[in-house]
């Protein structure tokens, strides 16, 4: 299987390896250490050698960072992870809510003045700007990690093998990409490429450095000419290097300091996620810099037409496989299957598609109260059994050579309660509103976020996490610039795929999650409509929703007319593709309510 069931979580090691950092930190005369989530590409999700700062906490969440200072840790973490974070750090971290309270708060709190160190490999030029202005009164100071001296049985960087991504499913071969990006530099003669699905975009490559993400470690520097250097263990790339072709030069990771020292400038770098390292080093060679977003961030998130055609194509057969998982489960009695029976049974199927590069994420597989852990992990030790009356959440997806998927389906077990079905169908509400909106060009995610929560806020509830996130074409689930969140500040733009989620948890009860996938597509013109530039979505996954859980006098008309019409869509779409059992439970799930 991709996914596993150990305990990865080790709270007990924790106090022993905090005591050997603060040791280190004495030494150096450091009074604070920082520990980010990220790695030296800025990246969501880590390689287990960067996985510092659950190797010193015990914290396994994909977002967060912990603060070390004599007399105290703090482990900060958002809304999605704070159940989580209690069952995982020992007494000596004290979580954080984040951000809630900010970083420099709590060190303004709990420090004055002194030392605080920082690997600059691991941090952002916004984010130390932000820092130092916010802290004149602190000494920050770059630094080796201090972790990788006291972890001694570190994993090795990874060597994965990097493909190439065809044409027939990147729809623009990489030589086209390189000249149209390279001709976007207008006040730069190079730009430094951080990112590793910004690279594998590019060049029209993927890689397995990384769990669930098909992307390759590497840093890039492109020219305006379209010529790029890729800095990139060569073992990796294999017969590829010579099929990159004349425009891409390959070069050792380790040249990158001594290669970015005698670029020409001007020189582009992103701010947001560029390494202080990388910054410090063409300061100090006094290489004129600019600075602008990673210019391909925007064309990433507009998939063009053939990336949106094959990610169809993929969400039509993901939906199968998710047909097929959810007739046998309902096939099972209550309290006859565990946690990690449905993960199996759930990867299984995607299997049998002789399609699956990978899953996209260990998959959520949460009943009862595990369903209030937004980004629940299940182990052998958690692992609970499905019982009678319990909603089971299951948030999974899976990566293909012609798109990603990410899909949550709750799911009835047995006879579920009124009080349940009523916050689902209040969810179901919010999921609906986004699937049917209109909007004027030029919104973003905050403008629309609201609407999925507004059926919730009726009633006094809400959910701590955003709508929606980024999606890549077979690239990382979780993809920027878009977001459907408060937090999402980029216009909206076809071809832009995105999740739309909203959910409810009730801690130590249940939790509800509905997701689909899908793509901003240009509407049509309205008559006498005043708005000249009209977008809205198109949903992308098809696989029906527990019609045992919805409460249908709270449906307006409307509701229940796209309910049924979607309904019927995964009907026509999926029958042609599983079996006569499948077909049936398929049959009987989509009948209009």
């Amino acid at each position: 299987m991709f996914q596993s069931f150990e305990e990865t979580s080790n709270p007990a090691a924790g106090p022993a390896r905090l005591a050997a950092l603060r040791a280190v930190m004495s030494k150096e005369g450091f009074d604070a250490f920082i520990v980010p989530r990220s790695d030296a590409h800025q990246g969501e999700y880590v390689a287990p050698r960067d996985d510092r700062l659950a190797w010193l906490t015990g914290f396994t969440g994909s977002a967060g960072f912990a603060v070390v200072l004599a007399d105290r840790a703090g482990v900060f973490v958002d809304s999605r992870y704070r159940v989580q974070v209690k069952a995982q750090v020992a007494s000596d971290f004290t979580p954080v809510d984040w951000p809630e309270i900010s970083l420099s708060d709590w060190i303004a709190e709990h420090l004055t003045g002194g030392v605080v160190a920082y690997d600059p490999w691991l941090f952002s030029v916004d984010q130390l700007r932000k820092l130092m202005k916010d802290l004149p009164e602190h000494d920050f100071r770059a630094t080796d990690n201090l972790i990788d001296r006291i972890w001694e049985d570190q994993p090795d960087a990874p060597i994965g093998k990097i493909t190439a991504q065809p044409v027939e499913f990147a729809g623009e071969a990489h030589d086209d990409k390189l000249k149209r990006i390279g001709a976007s530099l207008k006040a730069a003669k190079a730009c430094v490429l951080t990112l590793p699905d910004s690279i594998a975009w590019l060049l029209n490559i993927r890689g397995t450095d990384i769990p669930r993400n098909p992307v390759p470690h590497a840093f890039a520097i492109l020219k305006n000419s379209g010529d790029i250097t890729l800095f990139v263990d060569d073992r990796k790339l294999g017969d590829l290097a010579t099929a990159l072709g004349p425009k891409v030069t390959i070069a050792a990771p380790d040249s990158l300091i001594t290669v970015l020292a005698g670029t020409e400038g001007p020189v582009q770098i992103d701010p947001a996620t560029c390494p202080v390292a990388i910054s410090s080093v063409l300061v100090t060679s006094g290489i004129a810099t600019t600075e602008a977003p990673d210019p391909c961030l925007l064309p990433k998130a507009c998939k063009n037409a053939t990336e949106i055609a094959s990610t169809r194509a993929a969400h039509a057969r993901d939906g199968a496989a998710m047909v097929r998982f959810l007739a046998w489960l309902d096939q099972q009695p209550a309290g006859s299957l565990t946690e990690i029976d449905v993960v199996k049974q759930l990867e299984g199927e995607r299997r049998a598609t002789n399609c699956l590069e990978d899953i996209s994420f260990d998959t959520i597989s949460g009943t009862g109260p595990n369903g209030a852990i937004v980004h629940y992990r299940v182990t052998e030790k958690t692992n609970a059994r499905i019982e009678d009356g319990h909603m089971l959440l299951v948030d999974s997806g899976g990566q293909y050579r012609d798109g990603t998927t990410d899909i949550t389906r709750t799911i009835a077990i047995g006879t579920v309660g009124d009080a349940e079905k009523q916050a689902f169908t209040r969810v179901l509400r919010g999921m609906i509103a986004i699937s049917r909106l209109k909007f004027p060009k030029g919104l973003a995610g905050r403008d629309l976020d609201a609407f999925a929560r507004a059926p919730l806020w009726e009633a006094g509830l809400d959910y701590g996490h955003g709508t929606g996130h980024g999606v890549g074409a077979f690239l990382s689930v979780h993809e920027g610039p878009q977001r459907l969140a408060r937090t999402g500040t980029v216009p909206f733009e076809p071809g832009m795929i995105l999740s739309n989620e909203p959910g409810f948890y009730r801690e130590g009860a249940f939790g509800i999650r509905i997701e689909n996938l899908i793509v901003v597509t240009q509407a049509e013109p309205q008559p006498d409509a005043t708005i000249r530039d009209l977008l809205e979505f198109e949903t992308l996954t098809y696989v029906p929703i527990d019609r045992r859980l919805i409460v249908a006098e709270m449906l307006t008309a409307p509701e229940r007319a796209w309910l049924n019409s979607y309904h019927e869509t995964c009907r026509n779409t999926l029958l042609p593709l599983v079996d006569d059992t499948a077909a049936q439970w398929l049959v009987n799930a989509t009948q209009p309510i």
